[in-house]
């Protein structure tokens, strides 16, 4: 715990003190709030810092509704941030993009609205790099985002600015978005607990293939604390599942019999450290020493699918610059730029056939776990490697490689399966590694038990 933090980064301990009469909301909030000021010049997390005294205010009232016997939730009083693509109403969406004008919505979305229905008390929306397609927190519009680790380090991305305030001391819980890794890859990079959770799992303003909110904190208990708020069906989200009754607080878990897929060789893109597998295979050790059954899975997806895939974000995001005048694209960072203007000069027939990259990873995907038997929960790297520098864009930028670090987390995103990051161990020089566990499609509980039984080994 670094000089700055908090004493109350868990939030099941804090909403317990809240319930009990031991904790007071406005006592908590405003020690979150001094180490917000404390931290922010450096780390940047924040594009946009909601009123520190209505934070404040939110929290007495939070206190008084404790006082009566009458939260609107269990997490009545807690402090949460939002990244700033989930809409709400009247602050501005900038897309972490200088060219571009900021949208200011006129509602909420289905995440702020649960946060504000349930008491949360939230701080801010956290920025995120050009239009979220870097897994940094370089931001041609924030500038550069820092780990409160080393301020040297990456976050990661494109969920930085949530990453930055989780492992900062910015309260306990955050919300960020993934469509290919951008909530698991600040997981791995700053030592954090995440859920991907199953696509249409929480409701989403904006619903696209691959992409979900989930949460983002320092234990698996308090990712699912956050998921009793943000999971169940919303008529805003066509693609949100069916009520599901999930008692997200029972996380014991019995190990014993347990098939356990064990996946370390990606076989495309860039190949883990050997210091990232072995803290992969010594969580599945773990799990093997107390009753699980472990088999190795071998790799079932090729460079050209994620090529296509790359490919396609491309041209979605040259859509986008293209449409901007000549004096905002002058303003997006250089290598995005760079990247999407690789599209420039693609033709419909290749636009559709990257297009089809993403149902082929779903079908090898989906026959592969097949294959390994159905196993309850696989684990993995969440990344090929270890935080980066800060000021660098990608963990390989160069050779077209861009996205070749999300070989291990993007499948998923396809198949819509959740998956979620845990810290496993650190480098010589202090960097965290965390693995990744991947469950079985709407299993978002059981990868939420696994990630809580490593935490506890």
């Amino acid at each position: 715990m670094t000089q700055h933090a908090p004493r109350h980064l868990d939030a099941v301990a804090t909403a317990r003190g809240y319930a009990d009469g031991s904790l007071a909301p406005a006592e908590v909030v405003a020690e979150i709030q001094s180490v917000i000021d404390a931290r922010e010049p450096e780390l940047n997390a924040l594009a946009f810092r909601d009123d520190v005294a209505d934070t404040l205010h939110q929290a007495r009232a939070s206190a008084h509704r404790w006082e009566q016997g009458r939260p609107l939730s269990p997490v009545d009083g807690l402090t949460v941030t939002l990244k700033e693509n989930v809409a709400r109403a009247g602050v501005p969406m900038t897309m972490g993009c200088a060219g571009v004008q900021p949208v200011v919505p006129e509602v909420d979305s289905p995440v702020a609205r649960r946060c504000r229905e349930a008491g949360l008390v939230v701080l801010g929306s956290t920025v995120m790099p050009d239009w979220g397609m870097l897994s940094s927190g370089v931001s041609s519009r924030h500038g550069i985002t820092r780990s409160p680790l080393d301020p040297a380090w990456t976050t990661g991305g494109s969920s930085s600015g949530a990453g930055a305030a989780a492992a900062g001391g910015y309260g306990p819980l955050h919300v960020g978005t993934d469509i290919g890794g951008s909530i698991r890859l600040p997981g791995t990079w700053l030592g954090l607990a995440t859920l991907k959770p199953s696509a249409g799992r929480i409701p989403l303003h904006a619903p696209y293939l691959g992409r979900v909110a989930g949460p983002m904190a320092r234990t698996a208990a308090d990712c699912a604390l956050l998921m009793s708020v943000l999971a169940g069906p919303d008529p805003v989200d066509w693609t949100s599942l069916p009520d599901q009754r999930i008692d997200w607080t029972d996380l014991d878990l019995d190990l014993t019999g347990m098939r356990v897929g064990l996946w370390t060789e990606a076989g495309y893109g860039v190949e883990p450290d050997p210091d990232v597998v072995a803290a992969v295979e010594a969580a599945a050790a773990e799990l093997e020493r107390t009753g699980a059954r472990v088999e190795p899975v071998g790799p079932w997806l090729t460079q050209d699918l994620l090529d296509g895939i790359d490919r396609f974000w491309q041209a979605r995001s040259w859509a986008d610059y293209s449409r901007l005048a000549p004096e905002q694209q002058a303003r997006v960072l250089p290598y995005i730029t760079e990247w999407v203007s690789r599209a420039a000069d693609l033709t419909g027939t290749e636009v559709m056939d990257a297009y089809h990259a993403f149902g082929q990873v779903q079908a090898r995907t989906s026959a592969a776990w097949a294959a390994a038997g159905d196993p309850e929960v696989l684990l993995s790297p969440v990344a090929p490697g270890v935080a980066f520098p800060a000021v660098q864009p990608m963990p390989y930028p160069d050779d077209g490689r861009g996205l070749w670090h999300i070989n291990f987390t993007m499948p998923w995103n396809m198949t819509g399966q959740p998956a979620g990051t845990v810290d496993a161990g650190r480098t010589a020089d202090g960097r965290p590694i965390g693995v990744q566990v991947v469950g079985r499609p709407f299993d978002d509980r059981g990868v939420l038990r696994v990630l809580h039984a490593l935490e506890r080994r």
